[in-house]
């Protein structure tokens, strides 16, 4: 399997929300993908960044450490950040380590937009 087809990552903008649709597993041979599209100049020009988890069907603690590191870069660029539900895979993952009670979660990127 090809690193596209373990995750597809595509970008879009919302207004000032840069969404990062991520579609299959985030873990240590894809996490660069990811690494890559948060630092482009389309998601860093957003006031607000949403990484889409719903299509993510699987995550590792190296996924877990991109997103935390996708969260700073944010921070350090004044975005406000979020990532949405994910499957039940995702969802456990971050509840059974913590890491969700430490992100914004909301249902859909059109929820930043209030």
């Amino acid at each position: 399997m090809s690193l596209q087809q373990h995750l597809r990552v595509r970008v879009t903008r919302e207004q000032d929300i840069a969404v990062v649709h991520l579609d299959g597993e985030l873990d240590l041979a894809s996490a660069p993908a990811l690494t890559a599209e948060i630092d482009s100049p389309q998601v860093a020009a957003g006031a607000k960044l949403v990484l889409d988890l719903r299509e993510l069907q699987f995550i590792d603690s190296t996924g877990l450490r991109t997103i935390f590191t996708a969260r700073a870069s944010a921070r350090e660029r004044g975005q406000e950040f979020a990532v949405t539900e994910g499957s039940a895979q995702v969802q456990r993952l971050l509840a059974i380590t913590g890491v969700g009670d430490h992100l914004r979660v909301v249902g859909s990127p059109q929820e930043m937009l209030a």
